[in-house]
């Protein structure tokens, strides 16, 4: 599984990016805007959403829970400062999907008991795309919470933050479900291709 978190960069813009990951064959879209306003965060959300649905692409918006209804997007990822996964749940009802994120085995039990459906677990490394910043685990630290996490539940977990192509099948090697990618994609001078290289190699540790 591939996740593909939005981030504007000096050469493409949020629409821009994720037209990019679709093309390379990404098929999860989350659109962070952290700073944006509502009305900047719905433009952005409409071309995403037409761009999504013309890709068959899950669609999911970081944090902000009262746009989904507007943007007809599948799910929310809310992180640890953000609205509580429950209450989340009471306004979105049963179909939606919830994500959370955690950077401890406390976090992550924390969200499936709260009825999270995924969790992004990290950061792997440190990141320049996250502001305040949880303690980086490395290998070390997935494989512990994974061993613990799979006592309790068998939530598909995401590893997110500074994760590049080489990391890929240590990090797979933990137990996780899947990777969260931004900057990588972004940063390469060919994002759809990119794109195409990171599925590839996660195809590979599947089988």
């Amino acid at each position: 599984m591939l996740q593909f978190i939005s981030h504007e960069n000096e050469r493409l813009g949020y629409a821009d990016g994720v037209r990019e990951a679709l093309r390379g064959g990404c098929r999860w879209v989350q659109l962070r805007m952290k700073h944006a306003s509502d009305d900047e965060f719905l433009a952005t959300g409409r071309e995403v959403g037409r761009l999504c649905r013309a890709a068959g692409a899950t669609f999911i918006l970081d944090d902000r829970v009262h746009l989904v209804g507007a943007l007809g997007a599948d799910g929310v990822h809310l992180g640890k400062n953000d609205m509580h996964p429950a209450e989340a749940r009471s306004i979105l009802g049963p179909d939606k999907i919830i994500g959370c994120t955690a950077n401890t085995l406390d976090d992550a039990l924390a969200a499936v008991d709260a009825g999270a459906d995924y969790l992004g677990v990290g950061p792997f490394r440190f990141t320049t795309t996250k502001e305040r910043l949880s303690p980086v685990l490395g290998t070390e630290g997935y494989r512990g919470i994974m061993a613990a996490l799979r006592l309790r539940s068998d939530i598909p977990v995401v590893a997110i933050g500074g994760i590049t192509a080489a990391d890929i099948p240590a990090i797979m090697a933990t137990g996780v479900t899947g990777i969260a990618l931004s900057g990588t994609i972004l940063g390469s001078a060919d994002p759809a291709g990119e794109t195409a290289h990171i599925l590839e190699i996660l195809s590979n540790q599947e089988i």
